[in-house]
């Protein structure tokens, strides 16, 4: 059967390649992207399966009115993808205020609006199914990603609790994960904060750290068949690594944070009182 879908940041990357790959095998999506003239090419070719939205994702009214007008279009409304998005480079001490506030009104409380947008849908409807896109960077960090890890890094705990607020009426929630792809993540989507000299040497040993070697980036392409399998799974998992790099270096991130926690129990215990 096929489904409903919306999802957000459709213009390129990931969404425009899911929005496609839905589209191609009969779903209906409505797409959403600042400019929708990226998504005239797919208006034309499937037609009223087909409804792309103009949105700004930090506007909360906005995100709100986008995914009714979705639902009354359409008539349903099975799966919804944030997937809209950006990174920011700099360290910590780099990154300006601005530039914070912008990326956090973007990756999580866009996010955020959405999803608050969906569930009084999902909820009469008793199903429905959220998918965030996270990231590897949500479970664990690189030096001078700090302040894109926090965002993903909130989209993870918003979504935990979520997934344990809904599950009763139907409600599935996912989180993608997925490492480096060859995406224009870093390129003209990507915010460069204003360098600190200081800094210089731990991002010129970020060309040869893991996960950002030629080698670790996927094939967005590739990330196809694992969407169309999420988005039609009877019980789909709270998470989900798209690359080879999440689930072992996770393993390697985790052991070391549960062998500092114990080597430090003793004074965590007595801290109880």
């Amino acid at each position: 059967m096929s489904k409903t879908i919306f999802i957000t940041g459709a213009s390129r990357g990931f969404g425009k390649l899911w929005a496609e790959a839905f589209l191609k095998r009969g779903d209906k999506v409505a797409a959403t992207s600042r400019n929708i003239a990226s998504l005239r090419s797919l208006a034309d070719t499937y037609g009223d399966n087909f409804l792309p939205i103009a949105l700004d994702i930090t506007n909360r009214e906005a995100g709100i009115a986008a995914v009714n007008q979705a639902y009354d279009y359409f008539g349903s409304l099975d799966v919804v993808i944030n997937n809209a998005g950006y990174g920011v480079f700099g360290a910590i001490e780099e990154v300006s205020e601005q530039e914070t506030i912008d990326i956090f009104n973007a990756n999580v409380f866009g996010t955020l609006w959405i999803t608050q947008a969906a569930l009084p849908i999902f909820r009469k409807q008793k199903h429905g199914h959220i998918i965030q896109l996270s990231s590897v960077l949500g479970v664990w960090t690189l030096p001078t990603l700090g302040i894109y890890n926090a965002t993903k890094f909130a989209v993870e705990g918003l979504s935990e609790a979520l997934a344990s607020e809904v599950a009763e009426f139907g409600i599935h929630v996912t989180l993608l994960e997925p490492n480096g792809y060859t995406t224009d993540f870093g390129g003209a989507s990507a915010v460069q904060s204003k360098a600190i000299a200081a800094y210089d040497g731990i991002k010129s040993g970020l060309a040869t750290a893991e996960g950002l070697l030629p080698e670790d980036y996927g094939k967005p392409e590739a990330t196809v068949p694992a969407i169309l399998k999420l988005v039609d799974a009877v019980n789909p998992p709270l998470r989900l690594f798209l690359g080879k790099l999440g689930y072992t270096k996770t393993q390697r991130v985790y052991k070391e944070k549960l062998d500092t926690w114990k080597d430090w129990e003793e004074v965590a215990v007595a801290a109880h009182g």
